[in-house]
């Protein structure tokens, strides 16, 4: 038996382990000689995700084990898996530098899957606080967004894309209310890719992502920058609203989610998430950068609109020389022209005083 041979037979008894794993909750065996099972967190179609703590450092800190389940089906394949694992892993232990993505603590292969070891982070996930707490403000979801654009922004930089932005990947920390962003969709991606031999499968399989929060561009398999920036501005919506996005109906023209009618927030506010979630991606917000501006001038308006206030004049204490075209209507009068008034008045004084 060759050794490709001995990984696809290990491959074939992955379920008997994934269920030895699972039965290791709660005992005290150690998986890896290292790891006690404590409870399994999630089931998915490519793995399972544990928590567990090592047994082996002081205080026995608490992580997350990912088990990682490709489809090998040929000796090339698996040792394209296998590359793109190296890489990806790397890539996401990079990115755990940042405080609101987990550390990446170990990456390793056995038995013909994939684990990778993360920091425990623990808090509520944001689909389990509006499911407790109801529908947030906007004033609560524009914190949000200060928040996570940032995080965004940090990913693009390095070229990742999450693909699988909702918010069950998204965690409050409960020790500092920090956002947590969790669950890599890129990673699964890579590998799926990586382990599929023909055009026809990878057609069929190679789609990463949650229905409803995933743009069309992602269900043709070209994701983009711009794809997260649709998941995140649904996901804004789902806070709002507390109703997962297929339970709205949809644009029959746009295919667009039919949302507005269900907030009462600002025009400016629901602007900005209306571009977030546009079908178009020459419609849809091209980057977190140009949310983050968007926001931000949000934010001036109530000053601009001060500075827009009509302002009626008093006539009685204006002197002669103080007259304008606008001084004798009730007119708004611009910045410019009251600054070019103060100005003349200014001067005709200084004249008095010599």
């Amino acid at each position: 038996m060759n050794r490709f041979s001995q990984k696809i037979t290990n491959s074939q008894e992955s379920i008997s382990q994934q269920t030895q794993l699972g039965q290791m909750c709660g005992s005290k065996r150690l998986f890896r000689d290292r790891y006690e099972i404590l409870q399994i967190l999630g089931r998915g179609g490519f793995g399972i995700t544990f928590l567990a703590k090592n047994a082996v450092l002081p205080g026995n800190p608490l992580c997350v084990i990912k088990q990682l389940s490709p489809k090998v089906t040929s000796p090339q394949s698996w040792q394209r898996a296998c590359t793109r694992f190296e890489k990806e892993a790397r890539t996401l232990g990079q990115l755990g530098s940042h405080s609101q993505i987990p550390m990446l603590l170990d990456y390793f292969q056995a038995n013909g899957e994939f684990f990778l070891i993360q920091e425990y982070v623990p808090g509520l996930t944001l689909a389990r606080e509006v499911r407790q707490n109801g529908p947030k403000s906007e004033a609560s979801v524009k914190q949000f967004l200060q928040e996570l654009l940032p995080v965004l922004q940090y990913l693009h930089k390095h070229h990742v894309i999450h693909r699988d932005i909702k918010p069950q990947n998204l965690l409050r920390c409960e020790y500092d209310g920090r956002v947590v962003l969790i669950d890599f969709g890129a990673v699964k991606q890579q590998l799926v890719n990586a382990c599929e031999n023909s055009i026809n499968q990878a057609a069929n399989t190679n789609f990463i992502g949650t229905r409803g929060f995933a743009p069309p561009e992602q269900f043709s398999l070209r994701p983009v920058y711009a794809s997260d920036i649709y998941a995140l501005g649904v996901t804004c919506i789902y806070m709002l609203t507390a109703k997962s996005p297929l339970e709205f109906d949809y644009d029959p023209n746009t295919g667009e989610i039919c949302w507005q009618k269900q907030l009462n927030i600002s025009d400016s506010f629901a602007q900005i998430l209306a571009k977030m979630v546009k079908i178009t991606l020459d419609e849809r917000f091209k980057s977190a950068e140009e949310v983050m501006k968007a926001l931000s001038y949000e934010s001036y308006l109530p000053s601009l609109a001060n500075c827009l206030t009509t302002q009626k004049l008093n006539n009685k204490s204006i002197t002669q020389h103080e007259i304008t075209p606008y001084e004798n209507y009730d007119v708004y009068v611009p910045p410019v022209a009251r600054t070019a008034s103060a100005i003349r008045k200014w001067r005709s004084r200084l004249k008095e005083t010599r």
